[in-house]
């Protein structure tokens, strides 16, 4: 059973996220909450399995939530729904180590990508890799026959799985400066600006 929360201020969306979530026997909703207060009290309360919340909240916004969860959490699984496909909130949830980030109306693909980010997948919707594709548009040449050695692949593989430093230094046995210098290294060696544009490199070229 995989256990879940859900957070949107709008009262009509989480009841339909509710039902349409708990019509598989394989998932249970265990609280609902309207801001991004409510998201770090109820999974502080429940410690679910997954947070799904709403991006844009009044006062605080769900990546704002995200963040606190995270810092406190660094394990917790949260997806992010909106209904805006915004460059900056994608690039900046994934920088945070959100383990998916999915457009609201696509209902068909809630249950689908609960279960993956459950099991350990990170979950973009195909309207948001659509938005991958124009954040690569317009940025200087990427050498797509570069080489890499095993270590810096396995980072490039862990960022492009939505995993922060901590994560992936725990996965490759290494420290977090250590992993901070690959990234660095493999964003110069590449031409990059960022760790999106490194997971994005990945899904388009060694994936």
């Amino acid at each position: 059973m995989i256990t879940v929360v859900i957070i949107d201020d709008d009262p009509f969306v989480t009841t339909s996220l509710q039902t349409i979530l708990e019509n598989t026997e394989e998932i249970r909703v265990l609280g609902i909450g309207h801001c991004a207060k409510d998201a770090l009290e109820l999974y502080e309360t429940y410690h679910p399995d997954v947070l799904l919340t709403d991006i844009r909240m009044p006062e605080q916004t769900g990546i704002d939530a995200a963040k606190e969860i995270l810092a406190k959490f660094p394990q917790a699984i949260l997806l992010l729904l909106t209904t805006f496909k915004d460059e900056e909130y994608i690039r900046e949830a994934f920088s945070i180590g959100v383990k998916g980030y999915l457009i609201k109306q696509n209902l068909q693909a809630i249950i689908p990508s609960v279960k993956a980010a459950y099991n350990g997948q990170v979950v973009f919707g195909n309207e948001i890799v659509e938005t991958f594709t124009q954040l690569m548009k317009n940025e200087p040449s990427i050498h797509n026959q570069a080489s890499f050695s095993e270590r810096e692949f396995a980072i490039i593989k862990e960022v492009a799985a939505g995993k922060n430093n901590k994560e992936i230094a725990d996965a490759l046995y290494l420290s977090d400066g250590t992993v901070r210098n690959y990234i660095s290294q493999l964003l110069e060696k590449l031409e990059l600006r960022d760790r999106t544009q490194l997971a994005i490199y990945f899904y388009q070229h060694l994936q």
